[in-house]
């Protein structure tokens, strides 16, 4: 029986395209390395950000010109970035009914837990949720399967009573190697071919969806 919902953010519940991808710009304008407006750089949401900026620099993650470009993604993101966002049609409602129906809701995201809370109190969604998990400025935790055993551990939660809902491949993973089913979401930032790769439980085309399928889930698992 499900009882306990962990949420990815950024493409399941907001879509934060400007916000990222124009602070990664800035923040790689900072460091040398500008990118044509016409490169398109949406695969950077949802992963760690770091890698992706030290891939597109083509240098290790350690290189100090990946955290350079990273503080200057930070400096623009921090400021602004944050609220370039848009939420997901019917999210609020959903949650809401989802809370009504007694599930108790976690935000799991790689980005840091100081945005996640402002992005989710900003746009009137913190309220939803027992606890908002993400990673640390340090950069730990951005690891989405890290992160939800963190998540177990520290509310004591029954990993076969929970269920990840996310947009990319890291949260079907993340979710699988602790041993909880998921639920992919269409919409995101994943693409088709990287949802059916990663297998979740099921995709859903639009985030009220879960009224529906979760009964499913539940009935199947009990």
């Amino acid at each position: 029986m499900i009882k306990n919902i962990l949420i990815d953010l950024d493409g399941t519940l907001t879509d934060p395209k400007v916000g990222i991808t124009a602070s990664a710009r800035y923040g790689l304008e900072k460091v040398g390395h500008p990118i044509a407006e016409n490169i398109n750089i949406d695969w950077i949401i949802g992963p760690p950000l770091k890698a992706s900026l030290a891939k597109i620099l083509n240098v290790a993650l350690e290189h100090d010109l990946a955290e350079q470009a990273l503080l200057g993604y930070r400096e623009r993101f921090s400021v602004t970035g944050l609220f370039e966002n848009q939420v997901y049609p019917n999210v609020a409602e959903t949650l809401a009914l989802l809370k009504q129906q007694g599930f108790k809701l976690f935000v799991a995201t790689a980005k840091p837990t100081i945005y996640a809370k402002r992005i989710l109190e900003h746009f009137g969604l913190a309220e939803y949720f027992i606890a908002i998990y993400g990673s640390e400025l340090s950069g730990e935790r951005t690891n989405k399967g890290d992160l939800i055993a963190y998540i177990l551990q520290q509310e004591q939660l029954i990993a076969s009573e929970c269920l990840m809902v996310g947009d990319r491949e890291y949260d079907i993973l993340g979710a699988r190697r602790n041993g909880i089913d998921s639920i992919g979401v269409a919409y995101g930032y994943g693409s088709a071919e990287e949802l059916t790769h990663a297998q979740p439980k099921m995709v859903i085309e639009n985030f009220d969806a879960l009224l529906q399928v979760i009964p499913q889930l539940s009935c199947k698992s009990a």
